[in-house]
């Protein structure tokens, strides 16, 4: 029982480093839109942007989490990718749109750095509870701080009389408190009790290299995650509408209800991946579809209201069993590097989302043109899904 215990906290300590860098980051991506929007940009560069980001922040994973299985320096790439975070405080500086999108794609790569680390050393310690409901646990922790950042910065935007500079640098207050929590964290459960862990684990569990499995898997939620549409585009058609009224700060509140959906949803897929397994993706693979069919219509915003509902219910188990099902995949001596690849895939997958999704709304493409598009992605998914898992079943019961 103690040793469950200590799982558990262990998995709530890295939750907490989650929920706030959330507070700091996710706080801003309700924000960034409009601000980019403000300096200039297109519907295309700021969906560009962001997705360009996102790809930033998953494919270099496969080179952090290649560096950490070599060197096992978990904790070293987590504080600098943590620290990376700073970028997003310093937005509050500057006016120039370069200098922006510069400073939005350092912290992407900031996640880029430390994700493939954290998420390894969570699979370690969550060894006996179960990845899906470890994963599970840490995505709900992450979301709260997904939740309140947004809120805290709607409340900074109302507050300030929509000033984005002033906002911006506010989020340095909670950036500091997440540096101090990363450093209590390392010394309760840091290298030397990761490492223990890890060498018990690679003791009771074979070495192997990746297989074709995980490949399948890997480009069946590359192919998902290319078919649904941005998160950018639902707030960006959310801001032409709010802007004229000069009620620019709901829109961070818009990403807000992402969040406070996407919590929850974490949470109980979790715990119904331990159960069901992989069979369980189907569900957010068929569900991609129907933000796409909400927010490419003729828009108004009780749809777009409708259109981040669903897509929270999506990225909920995005975030958390898509990665946990990545421990049924590959074996733990090369986890770091399995995350990395996925992690790459699935912002290949964003980056073509965004460009394609951002160049449709630019060009005001066929309604059913985009409609087709987005079934004929997801149900391809859906095949390469079932494909993988048909292939494999003995890491099933392993976590």
């Amino acid at each position: 029982m103690t040793k469950i215990k200590g799982v558990y906290a262990a998995i709530f300590l890295l939750g907490i480093i989650s929920l706030m860098g959330d507070v700091v980051y996710e706080g801003s991506r309700g924000l960034i839109t409009p601000y980019l929007d403000f300096l200039g940009a297109s519907a295309f560069l700021v969906a560009f942007v962001g997705r360009f980001g996102e790809f930033l922040g998953y494919a270099l994973r496969l080179v952090s989490g290649k560096l950490a299985d070599t060197t096992k320096a978990y904790w070293v790439f987590m504080f600098l990718g943590y620290g990376l975070i700073a970028s997003i405080p310093l937005l509050g500086v500057t006016r120039i749109l370069e200098i922006a999108i510069i400073l939005v794609l350092l912290e992407r790569i900031g996640k880029a750095i430390r994700a493939p680390s954290r998420d390894a050393v969570l699979s370690i310690v969550s060894r006996g509870v179960g990845a899906g409901k470890a994963f599970g646990i840490h995505e709900l922790l992450d979301q709260i701080g997904a939740i309140l950042g947004p809120l805290i910065v709607a409340g900074l935007m109302f507050y300030t009389g929509n000033n984005y500079n002033l906002t911006f640098s506010y989020l340095s207050l909670p950036f500091i408190a997440l540096l101090a929590i990363l450093a209590y964290t390392y010394k309760k459960i840091g290298r030397k009790k990761s490492n223990r862990l890890e060498t018990i684990s690679e003791k009771s569990e074979s070495v192997g290299k990746l297989g074709k499995p995980f490949y399948i898997y890997t480009f069946a939620v590359s192919l998902n995650t290319i078919g649904l549409i941005p998160f950018e585009l639902i707030l960006y058609k959310a801001n032409a509408i709010l802007e004229p009224i000069n009620q620019i700060w709901i829109v961070p509140l818009i990403y807000t209800l992402i969040q406070s959906v996407d919590a929850p949803t974490a949470l109980f897929a979790g715990f119904a991946y331990d159960k069901f397994k992989t069979r369980v993706l189907i569900l957010p693979f068929a569900l991609s579809v129907i933000p796409t069919l909400l927010a490419m219509a003729n828009t108004n915003m009780a749809m777009l209201i409708a259109a981040a509902v669903f897509f929270g219910l999506v990225l909920g188990m995005q975030e958390s069993i898509y990665r946990a099902a990545v421990s049924n995949f590959a074996p733990i001596s090369s986890r770091g590097t399995a995350y990395g690849i996925f992690s790459t895939a699935y912002g290949v997958g964003m980056l073509i989302s965004g460009a394609i999704y951002g160049l449709m709304a630019q060009l005001n493409i066929l309604y059913n043109a985009v409609i087709a598009y987005a079934v004929v992605t997801q149900t391809t998914a859906i095949a390469l899904l079932l494909n993988a898992y048909s292939k494999t079943k003995i890491n099933e019961t392993v976590n």
